[in-house]
Formats: structure tokens, C-alpha cells, sequence
């Protein structure tokens, strides 16, 4: 049997994961959380990393310096609305975002969050899993394996599950130091 489809699946839910992860706001800036921000460029939905340059020099501060000026207030306009929470600060040349200073508070509510996110991210998986078992089920019932071959892909299946469950709970624990140690 071919596990290649299942492996693929739960890796793609893996990285949907990590993605959202990135974009959860965890006291230091980290320009992932401008990636779902985009401006009207010309009519057209443009993400802010394509229209500027955006760098973070230090802990708790991103710089967004758009290459052209004309688009500085379109921008400013679109991180107000969005909602990652963070009021932009506009001198005419560049836009500064500061992070303000995590309480405890709220780190325990964004832990809170990114382990509802793995949870998800696990029930995902596991669905996967049911479906590659079904699939083999199914092979077995039309006579394409045999009862041994179906145990074997059963064996398999649940490897392949608890090594990418090991996967986001790996992440879960580094992104959960990152919020409470900042």
C-alpha cells in the first residue's frame, strides 16, 4: 500500500499549523503577523511584504518602509484595520509597530490558544488517519490485500500519525517557551 498521499496530507496540516502559529502575536515582533495584511496596490490585493520593506530591528519593533511613498497611508489604513492589535506609527517615511510588554495574563491566554490550535491540528491528523484506514478497508473488501496486509497498513497508518502528532506537539512546546519567556 501507498502512504505517500496520508504522509503528504498530515505534513500539509502540519505546516497550516506552524503557519498559524507564526502569526500569533507572542510580545516580539515578528513580521509573519503581516502576512493575511494586504493593501489595495492599483486595484489589487497586494500583501505588504511585496510593496515594502519590512524589518525588525529590534526585539519589539517592526520597521515598514514602502518603496513607494505614495502607498504609505493605504498601508498605516490597513494594519489599523486588520486585527493583530498593534497601532502603527506613521513620520512620513516609514511605519513603526510596537509591541508592547506581554502581561501574564494574556501569555496564559495565548497558550491557552496555540494548544486549541494543536488540538485542531491533531484532530486533522487523526482524520487523515481514518481515512487511509477506510481506504484500506476498502482494498481489503474488494480482494485488492489480503487481512495481513490490512493489519500491516493499519500498523503503519497509526506510525505515521503518532510520529506528526509528536511533530505539533514539538512545536506546541517551542512556541509555548517563546510566549512564556519573553
Amino acid at each position: 500500500m501507498d502512504y505517500s498521499n496520508i504522509k503528504e496530507r498530515m505534513e500539509k496540516t502540519i505546516n497550516v499549523y506552524a503557519e498559524k502559529l507564526a502569526e500569533v502575536r507572542a510580545g516580539r515582533a515578528n513580521p509573519a503577523i503581516l502576512n493575511k495584511v494586504k493593501i489595495d496596490y492599483y486595484g489589487t490585493p497586494t500583501p505588504i511584504n511585496q510593496v515594502a520593506g519590512v524589518s525588525v530591528p529590534e526585539a519589539r519593533l517592526i520597521v515598514i518602509q514602502p518603496w513607494d511613498m505614495s502607498i504609505l497611508k493605504e498601508i498605516e489604513k490597513a494594519i489599523l484595520t486588520s486585527d493583530i492589535g498593534i497601532n502603527p506609527n506613521n513620520d512620513g517615511k516609514v511605519i513603526r509597530l510596537a509591541f508592547p510588554e506581554l502581561t501574564e495574563e494574556r501569555r496564559k491566554e495565548l497558550v491557552k490558544d496555540i494548544k486549541k490550535m494543536a488540538e485542531e491540528a491533531k484532530v486533522a491528523v487523526r482524520a487523515v488517519r481514518r481515512d487511509g484506514i477506510e481506504q484500506a478497508k476498502a482494498d481489503q473488501k474488494e480482494g485488492n490485500i489480503t487481512e495481513d496486509e490490512l493489519k500491516q497498513a493499519e500498523t503503519e497508518i497509526q506510525k505515521i500519525t503518532d510520529k506528526n502528532i509528536e511533530e505539533i506537539d514539538k512545536i506546541l512546546e517551542n512556541k509555548e517557551k517563546e510566549i512564556m519567556s519573553v
